[in-house]
């Protein structure tokens, strides 16, 4: 399972929130929504949010192995 629980901690650390996503960065709603719900989203949106947070894959998403 993909997992976004790394993206929320890397917005605290970068002094960002959801509400900056939306309205100075243009993340729409609805990926957000996604992402709080672990649902899919392009990888061309993961690297909007690499760039917007000027950070690394892995302080977005990580992988859980299903037991």
């Amino acid at each position: 399972m993909i997992s976004y629980a790394p993206l929320w901690k890397t917005l605290k650390e970068k002094g960002q929130s959801t509400y900056t996503l939306i309205f100075k960065h243009g993340i729409s709603a609805a990926t957000i929504n996604k992402m709080k719900h672990n649902g899919g989203i392009t990888t061309a949106k993961i690297d909007d949010l690499c760039k917007i947070l000027d950070c690394r894959v892995e302080d977005i998403v990580e992988y859980i192995k299903d037991e």
